[in-house]
């Protein structure tokens, strides 16, 4: 069986991107939550289920494999389940749904530092900086793409659930908490996205957890 190590359900958006990834194989997985900058997190990170990824989560031990960073579980489960699982089978679709997974991973810097998810939290007072902003248009101009090109089959960015929604998953949690503006055409897709049971288990798991990180609970500044 596989296992899976994660953060706080309430904050971690990358154990989410990493646990959304395990639900999609379909295989059976142990899932380990460990609060994240409590008393112990400095020596846990030392202990060795943590030592390849130098602490960070999530981290998928398969077998004596261990894989770790959100993106890098994707395409490992993908090997082993099929990538038709993750990826739209259309070769222009496909390059176009990894691309995005790719920047998201890699670029919406601003949004990330001023808006750390908080599944629990809500701050209708936030008023995005301009670097938020920008990292919002370029947001919605992906999506925009991909539900035009691609999106017609279903109620995803692709059509149907892929891995490029579950990298984004967290970005929506982020717009709800933070109250972040929504353009008419990426209504529906939110609301996709809430429904989707993986959604609704980890939201579910988030407001169930007892831990508190204060830092993560006022309302942050641009």
């Amino acid at each position: 069986m596989l296992k899976l190590i994660i953060g706080n359900k309430a904050y971690s958006s990358w154990s989410m991107r990493g646990w959304m990834a395990v639900k999609q194989s379909g295989l059976p997985f142990e899932e380990i939550v460990v609060p994240l900058y409590d008393a112990d997190w400095d020596k846990r990170r030392e202990g060795d289920e943590f030592a390849p990824s130098s602490g960070k989560v999530p981290i998928l031990w398969d077998g004596e494999t261990v894989v770790w960073d959100s993106l890098a579980i994707i395409e490992w489960l993908a090997d082993r389940v099929g990538r038709e699982k993750f990826w739209p089978a259309d070769d222009s679709a496909r390059g176009m749904a990894r691309s995005m997974a790719a920047e998201m991973h890699s670029s919406f810097a601003a949004l990330r530092r001023e808006c750390s998810m908080n599944i629990r939290q809500r701050f209708p007072d936030y008023k995005p900086s301009a670097a938020v902003e920008a990292d919002l248009a370029r947001l919605y101009e992906l999506w925009a793409q991909a539900r035009a090109r691609f999106g017609t089959g279903g109620e995803f960015l692709f059509g149907e659930f892929s891995a490029a929604d579950i990298m984004f998953a967290p970005v929506c949690t982020r717009i709800v908490t933070y109250q972040l503006p929504l353009p008419r055409f990426a209504i529906p897709y939110m609301q996709a996205m809430f429904l989707h049971p993986f959604m609704q288990e980890w939201i579910g798991g988030a407001q169930a957890e007892d831990w508190v990180i204060e830092k993560f609970e006022t309302l942050p500044t641009a």
